[in-house]
Parts: C-alpha cells; sequence; structure tokens
C-alpha cells in the first residue's frame, strides 16, 4: 500500500470532525507540488547514474548562480549554518559537480561554480522540471496553469528575497 492510500484510509477512520483542517494554509499547498518535484528529480538522477546526490546537496547546488556563488549567500538561502553549506559544497566538489574558484571582485573569497558534471545533472534536471511541468499543465489544464504560473510569481515578489 502506498503512502498517499494509508494517508487516504487513515482519514476515513478519523473523519473530518477530529481537527482535520477544512482549508490548508497556501505554504503547504505550494509545497506538496515542490516536494513531488524534488522526489521525482532525485529519482529520475539516481536511475541516470547521479546516484550520490542527496536532497540537501541538490537544495545547496540549486542556488548556485551563473557565475557562481559565495559559500555565505548560499547557506543564507538554503537557510543553514555556513558549515553545513561548507560540508555539503566539500561532498559535491568531492563527487565533481561543483568547484571553487577565486571571486573576481574580491581576492579573499571564493566563488562555488557548477563543473562539468554539474552541467549534466543541471540539464536533466531542467527536462524532468519540463516533463512535470507538462504534466501538472495536463491535470489543471492551460488557463489554470497559466492563472497559477501568475499568482505564483505575484507571491514571489513579497516571500523571495533572493530573487
Amino acid at each position: 500500500m502506498s503512502v498517499r492510500d494509508e494517508v487516504r484510509q487513515d482519514r476515513g477512520r478519523r473523519g473530518r470532525d477530529h481537527g482535520e483542517q477544512e482549508h490548508q494554509n497556501l505554504a503547504l499547498l505550494c509545497f506538496y507540488p515542490h516536494r513531488a518535484m524534488e522526489a521525482r528529480l532525485l529519482a529520475t538522477l539516481a536511475a541516470e547514474g547521479f546516484d550520490d546526490i542527496t536532497l540537501a546537496q541538490g537544495r545547496i547546488a540549486a542556488r548556485i548562480g551563473p557565475s557562481g556563488t559565495r559559500l555565505t549567500d548560499l547557506a543564507e538561502q538554503a537557510l543553514v549554518t555556513k558549515q553545513t553549506a561548507g560540508h555539503l559544497v566539500d561532498q559535491l566538489q568531492r563527487a565533481g559537480y561543483v568547484r571553487r574558484v577565486p571571486d573576481p571582485t574580491d581576492a579573499r573569497a571564493r566563488l562555488v561554480q557548477i563543473a562539468e558534471r554539474g552541467q549534466e545533472v543541471v540539464a536533466l534536471a531542467r527536462r524532468v522540471e519540463a516533463e512535470v511541468e507538462a504534466e501538472w499543465t495536463a491535470h489543471l489544464g492551460e488557463e489554470a496553469t497559466a492563472q497559477l504560473r501568475a499568482a505564483l510569481e505575484r507571491l514571489r515578489e513579497v516571500t523571495d528575497p533572493y530573487r
């Protein structure tokens, strides 16, 4: 039995009058598809031979900008300590997904950049993201998907300090 089936079965036993919310908060409703996308990405990466990337590493790597990003910025954006971010970047570097290079704007600082092996992962991730979005669009319809995207982009204006 899948987790989804177990949850449905449990809900059936409990009913709605035992404190279950009628409406879940918007953040939680945004989290469910995000979690599904992450799970799909990790499963596909593993199936394609990139089975050494963890969810935590992926979340750090996803924040690396096109020209590179400082470790302190990665930590801040991922809401982890600099030590945790450094540990995750070390693991990614040992696996060949990222590299550290001097920051051209500050000789004391270093940038974390996506390495060649990491570029392969990024390309695969973009393909999976497009597939998943197409599936979601097929489920919701073109108009609802466009409205959802527009609403989320507007919400990002007040929720994402790193845009």
